[in-house]
């Protein structure tokens, strides 16, 4: 289905590290430790500011991969995985992107399974790496096969 995507990546989308934003996901995901939202201690932490939670980049704005389309409902959440250089700082600005890296499938229970797998880049302004989101995406044989109607 997604083969001839592979290598397929977004444009750069920007997206800013905003403090109430970061205070808000802290309270939806009930981890309010002071490194994310208390000034004082982010500067008297070893990064002397305030950092995002690890999975914080799941907020942000990754831009689309032209032709590329998942259904908003059907799909299966099969794995996140994070990899950081460096904590996301509070304010700072991160240039985020998307890559479909593969496309697979495999016979389960219920019939083929589709796997697209999904590389995300969240960079600083200069081109440097920040973090890195690898995702897999699970798509059942009932949505399979609305997909390729």
């Amino acid at each position: 289905m997604y083969k001839d995507q592979i290598g397929s990546k977004s444009n750069k989308v920007k997206n800013i590290v905003e403090r109430g934003v970061i205070k808000r996901f802290t309270e939806s995901i009930g981890d309010s430790h002071p490194i994310f939202i208390n000034e004082e201690y982010g500067k008297q932490s070893r990064y002397g500011q305030n950092i995002a939670p690890p999975t914080f980049p799941r907020v942000f704005d990754y831009g689309d991969i032209d032709g590329l389309y998942l259904p908003n409902v059907g799909l299966i959440h099969g794995e996140q995985v994070y990899h950081y250089e460096r904590p996301l700082f509070v304010g700072e600005e991160v240039y985020c992107y998307t890559e479909l890296v593969d496309y697979y499938e495999k016979k389960g229970g219920n019939g083929l399974l589709g796997f697209v797998i999904l590389k995300r880049y969240g960079e600083e302004p200069e081109g440097k790496i920040i973090f890195t989101e690898s995702q897999t995406i699970i798509i059942s044989e009932t949505v399979r096969k609305e997909l390729v109607r």
